[in-house]
């Protein structure tokens, strides 16, 4: 009997707790219920569909070239004795850039102008024999002519004489191989001094003094970084509607406002055999310097519009994951023009957001795609389509509030490509390696 009053002293307490979550909780059901309502109801962000042309672009990864990009490789076989210049220094054309060790070729020089030497002694030697020969032969014509010698010792003369001018010819000969040997050495020993072709600015460096150099050892790579030249593959499918003259936008975050212009100037009208691709080149100016050769670039080549329809940007595209048909959500309701956007130049996330407007998702057709924008049917202008959040609905229709955006919002999103978000994963890592290494 104890022990049952002991229990139910123990239980008496939570009795009155019990009834007493339930007064806070009728009282507050109102409150509870209207905030979970909010909760389960989303957030996304919309935009209205507009009237017009879509530009057609291809977007293509680009190679920055330095004009007049050149390797510097050596002619010879030699070490190296000295070196002039360090990357990134600017030099003139004829400017020395490495020499190389010139004792053997010298020699070889000094060999050749010896026999040069001696090759014109023997033309002179060659000459006076003629000229005596010759003289032989005028006192032997005479002779012959006096009946004083015979017609086998005038035929003797002409024969020695003929000899004699046969043996000037190959002596003159000799003197020219001679000095042909002796300027192609002189070229040999120049050749010792390796002096820049092209101004420009030497970067790659592979040269150190003592190294064993021939032809096959890079040296250095030379170029002029103050104009480039951005070279993209296009392929055979591509050269249906690209073609030079078209304008091209090059982005890159070297570049000092992140995207210049220029035209398409030269495509090579020869394909690689395997791949079937060639390659077309585009010329900037780059007065900074600010891209490197070896740079990748993003470029959008412009080559055309589509016809007019109605135009959704590509984040407002979804696919139905219950029919597999692509469409946008669109607004059931009016979000009113009263109503505050989210802008590329005010950024501010605080804008409130509308009460819950119905979507639905309708089906659309796709005429074109662009870069930033598809042009479609089944839209209306100035509906408004969910560009962020869609995926909420799965598929299916239901309220959601929104936060409204222009357009320059949108494309200023879908213009970060996959490259610079893995730019930032790279970055992201090297700091948390770098915090694990100091602590």
């Amino acid at each position: 009997m104890k022990k049952a009053i002991k229990i139910n002293f123990i239980y008496f307490p939570f009795v009155f707790l019990f009834f007493g979550l339930l007064v806070n909780c009728s009282s507050d059901s109102e409150e509870s219920r209207s905030n979970r309502e909010n909760q389960l109801i989303p957030a996304v962000e919309a935009i209205q569909a507009q009237y017009g042309v879509l530009p057609l672009t291809e977007r293509l990864t680009g190679v920055v070239r330095a004009e007049n990009q050149i390797a510097i490789y050596p002619e010879l076989s030699a070490p190296i004795t000295a070196v002039y210049v360090q990357n990134g220094d600017v030099v003139k054309a004829g400017q020395i850039l490495v020499t190389l060790r010139d004792n053997e070729f010298q020699e070889r020089l000094r060999q050749a102008q010896a026999n040069y030497q001696i090759a014109v002694a023997q033309v002179k030697q060659a000459e006076a024999q003629l000229k005596k020969i010759k003289a032989e032969l005028t006192r032997m014509q005479t002779l012959a002519d006096q009946a004083l010698a015979s017609p086998a010792q005038l035929e003797a003369a002409q024969a020695e004489a003929t000899s004699a001018e046969a043996d000037l010819e190959l002596a003159k000969a000799r003197v020219e191989q001679a000095q042909a040997t002796t300027s192609e050495r002189k070229e040999t020993l120049a050749q010792t001094v390796i002096r820049a072709p092209v101004s420009g600015t030497v970067g790659s460096r592979n040269a150190e003094m003592g190294m064993m150099v021939d032809g096959n050892s890079r040296l250095f790579t030379l170029g002029q970084l103050d104009n480039v030249r951005i070279e993209v593959v296009l392929t055979d499918r591509m050269l249906n509607y690209i073609e030079p003259g078209q304008r091209a936008e090059i982005f890159s975050e070297n570049l000092a406002f992140g995207v210049t212009s220029a035209p398409l100037r030269r495509i090579s009208p020869f394909l690689h055999p395997v791949t079937h691709s060639t390659e077309a080149e585009i010329d900037i100016a780059n007065p900074e310097e600010r891209l490197k050769s070896g740079m990748f670039v993003t470029v959008d080549i412009h080559y055309g519009e589509s016809e007019q329809a109605t135009l959704v940007p590509q984040s407002a595209l979804y696919e139905n994951p219950n029919t597999g048909e692509t469409g946008v959500y669109v607004s059931q309701d009016t979000l009113g023009h009263e109503v505050a956007s989210l802008t590329a130049q005010n950024t501010d996330e605080s804008i409130a957001l509308t009460p819950p407007i119905s979507f639905r998702f309708v089906p659309v057709e796709i005429i074109a795609r662009g870069r930033m924008q598809a042009g479609v049917r089944g839209v209306e202008s100035g509906d408004w389509v969910i560009t962020l959040g869609q995926n909420l609905f799965g598929g299916e229709p239901g309220k959601a509030r929104v936060r409204p955006v222009e357009w320059g919002w949108v494309e200023e999103l879908q213009n970060l490509q996959r490259q610079d978000l893995m730019q930032e994963v790279m970055r992201e890592q090297q700091a948390a390696l770098e915090d694990t290494v100091l602590n």
